[in-house]
Order: structure tokens, then sequence, then C-alpha cells
């Protein structure tokens, strides 16, 4: 029997538990889809069971694990399968050990008290004593245990990725709302950029790192989480207060607003747009800045949040569009979004692009090439955050192992060596486990760092999802 993959085998676990449980909330057992679910649960579970001679399913914080594999969660899945642990710990319920022999008919009784009310004072004993009257006989319950806490970086990743998800899915709300021409929820807009500044502040890497979860399909919105993240660090990194950088990141996530306005088959045109299409392309910087000036729930009338929807594309010799009558200068806060829209664009798959640049290429050709019309010092103030390498590139070591940059160095004159995870040898064969290196360090025989980075590469060329070395 072929060998099983634990992380796709997890993944499929955890979307038929979650499955169940949604089908079971809505409908009586005997409904034909709680049935489905049901039928579908067992199959995979039972396929993991043959295989490994029993399954154990343990969730730590928001952390996964099937069996000792812990299982990478994107972005795509990452609130559904947090619903599930929820639900396992509000009964007090750490692990649930699946023993082979495991029928069909004791799926119903067990998800059906997973959805009950936890019994008080004491939820997995009041859990325990229902699941020994019903029929269950093949599952094992241990409760949680207070010792198995996360590393304090996996504990900030996970809330930085519980942040991510939530900004994304507040985003995919209100861009939808205005598309359907509703009335667009504001407060649960300045929420969500609150929690980005918060985790800024708390653990910037953290954040950063959120970023490398590129979603072709939710482009528009990962575009917009993602470029607020990278002008709150930019805002930072040049000293703005944090109720600035809560204007400013709010400004970040609408910036795009107006594009809503804009006939989706140009948006997502995958060929090169005609003139009369780029005229109309163009227009979303003025339909952004009417948009927000008609939007309900706002205190005061967002004056700053309107002209980063407007000039966010000026650049800084006012070529670009808007086209100007007069000499103006744009708002600091326009061109901070300016240049995180730009760096995320050209590093993002798009319709009309799907080899995107490598994110080091991005922030040369952003530096050097003045024609590119942005502020320099703002965007050395994003390499200063991201570094030489930012968070995400793919790199090929003079070793000629493949790493994944993880962490920025923090000394200004070692940006070009930062931390990486080594994900293959020097023969190209993945690693079982990644091997986290600091480049800066020296190698004690020879005073020189002990590696360094050639240069970097396309992921897509090796069919490599870097996210999954850093989530």
């Amino acid at each position: 029997m072929a060998e099983l993959n634990l992380q796709e085998e997890g993944k499929r676990v955890l979307t038929a538990f979650y499955g169940a449980m949604s089908a079971l909330k809505l409908y009586p057992v005997e409904n034909e889809t709680v049935q489905q679910a049901l039928t579908e649960l067992q199959s995979v579970v039972e396929r993991v069971v043959t295989a490994e001679g029993g399954a154990e399913v343990r969730v730590v914080g928001d952390f996964f694990f099937l069996n000792e594999t812990r299982l990478r969660l994107d972005l795509s899945n990452f609130a559904t399968f947090g619903s599930f642990a929820r639900s396992l710990q509000i009964h007090g319920i750490g692990a649930v050990e699946i023993h082979a022999g495991i029928q069909r008919a004791e799926w119903a009784p067990f998800v059906s008290m997973l959805l009950r009310k936890p019994g008080q004072p004491e939820p997995f004993g009041s859990f325990m004593e229902g699941l020994a009257g019903a029929p269950v006989h093949h599952l094992e319950l241990r409760p949680e245990k207070g010792v198995e806490e996360p590393a304090q970086d996996e504990e900030a990743i996970t809330k930085a990725k519980r942040t991510y998800a939530q900004s994304v899915q507040v985003a995919k709300d209100v861009f939808g709302d205005v598309r359907l021409g509703k009335a667009v929820n504001v407060r649960k807009v300045k929420r969500a950029v609150q929690g980005i500044v918060d985790q800024v502040l708390s653990n910037e890497n953290s954040m950063v790192t959120m970023t490398t979860l590129r979603d072709f399909d939710e482009y528009t919105f990962t575009h917009c989480v993602n470029v607020c993240i990278f002008s709150v660090v930019m805002g930072q990194r040049l000293g703005l207060e944090k109720i600035q950088l809560y204007d400013l990141g709010l400004g970040a996530l609408f910036h795009d607003i107006g594009k809503q306005r804009v006939d989706v088959d140009i948006i997502n045109k995958p060929g090169g747009l005609t003139d009369h299409e780029w005229q109309e392309l163009k227009e979303h910087t003025t339909e952004g800045l009417l948009q927000l000036f008609r939007m309900h729930g706002f205190a005061d009338v967002p004056y700053r949040q309107m002209l980063m929807a407007y000039e966010h594309h000026m650049k800084t010799d006012l070529t670009g569009y808007p086209a100007n009558r007069r000499e103006r200068d744009p708002t600091l806060f326009s061109r901070i979004v300016a240049v995180a829209d730009a760096f995320d664009a050209g590093t993002s798959v798009r319709s009309y692009q799907y080899k995107p640049w490598p994110p080091d290429a991005v922030l040369k050709e952003m530096r050097d090439n003045p024609r590119r019309g942005f502020d320099p010092l703002l965007v050395k103030a994003l390499i200063t955050a991201t570094g030489v390498y930012p968070i995400g590139t793919l790199c090929i070591l003079d070793t000629h192992e493949l790493a994944v940059v993880s962490e920025v160095n923090k000394d200004p004159d070692l940006l070009h060596r930062p931390k990486v995870k080594v994900i293959s040898d020097a023969m190209g064969v993945p690693l079982a486990e990644p091997v986290t290196l600091d480049l800066a360090q020296l190698d004690p025989a020879t005073g020189q760092p002990a590696r360094g980075i050639i240069k970097t590469t396309d992921p897509q060329k090796y069919g490599i999802r870097v996210s999954d070395y850093l989530t």
C-alpha cells in the first residue's frame, strides 16, 4: 500500500469532521445530507486508520496534528478548521484517538455531542459521562493539556493568521457590499485595521509572513490586506503614532475600493487592455474617492482615506494617473500606499501576470528606476522592513541548497543576510523537516559566514508554495 500524505489526508479528515458537524447542525440525523456527510467522514478516517493502524486528531490552540504531523492550514481553510478546534476546546477535548474497527454508526452520536453546550463545571467530565452511554466504542478522548503550549513564535504566527483571515473576510464582505450597492459596515472594517496595527506593533515579523499567503482566487481581497500590512509596517518605520497608523491602515485597506465600480471583465482580463478599457480602469481612483465620500459610518468625512484612494497611482513627478491640471504634492499616506501597492502587486500572481517577479527584483526596480515614480525614502523604509530578500523569497544558497527567507535581519548592515529555512539539499532532494539557519552567523574556522545567497528563483519553477514553510 502506498504511503499516505498525512498533510493532505489530515485536511480531508478535518474537512469531513466540519462537514458532518455543519450537516447535523442544520438537519436531523436521518436527512440525506447528514448521511452523506457521515459516510464521507467514515471513508476518510478509515483510510488513515487502515494505513496507519490508528489515527489521532490533536488540537493545541489553533494547531492541528494528525498523529505526529502538524497540519499546515492556509487562508482558505483556517477559519473553517478553527471552528472545529473551538468545538473540541469548549468541551475540554485535546485529542480524539480513533481505533481500528471504527464503525460509521459511531460518528452521529459523537458529533451530535460536540454540537451541544458544554457541561459545567467540568466540561470534559460531562462529555465523557454522556459518551459512556452512547454506542461509541472505538473513540478514545483525552483532555487538553496545559503544558502543551506552542512556542512563542508559533503563537505569534497563529494570532497573525487569525487576524489575517478575519481581515481578508472583512475586505471580501465590504467589496461585495460596494459592488451590490449595499451599506458598508465601517465599524467592522475599523476593527480589522486595528487588529492589523496591533499585531504589527506586537510582532511585525509574523504579520509580514502572512503576506506570503497569496491566493489567486482571492487576489483582490488579499492584495488590499497586504497593502494595509506593508503600509502600517512602513508607517511604523517612519515613526507614526498609533492613531496615525490606524488612519493609514484604513486608507490602505480601502485604496482599491473604486475597482468595484469597474467592469469585472476588465479587472480579470488575462490579456492586455484596449485603450478604452485602460481608460475605464484608471477611473477606479476617482471612483474610490467618490465611494468613500458617500460611505456612511465615519464620524468625520474620511478625507485622508479619500486622498489615498485617489492618489495612490500618482508618481512623484505627477505623471501616472489621474492627470493633474495644477501642481500638487501627493500626501505622505498616499505615497506610502503607492509603494506598498506596487510591491505586493509585483510579487503576486494575477489574471494578467502568471509569473510574478522575485521580491528582491521588485524592490530593486522600485529603488533604482526613477521612471517608476516612487518616493525613494519610502522605498528605503520598505527595504529596511522587508530586508533585501523579503520574507517568502525562494533562494539558492552557495551550497546549492534551496531555502526560503523566514526572517529579516534586524541589523541594517546585514539586511542581505536574513534567516532562512533550508528546504532541500544540494542535490535538490526535499528535506523531511526544514532547517533554520541565520546567514549572518560566522563559521568559527574561517571567520566568514558559512552560507550565502547566490540568487533568488521562482517558486513555481520548483512547484513550491513558500507559505507552507512559514505558516
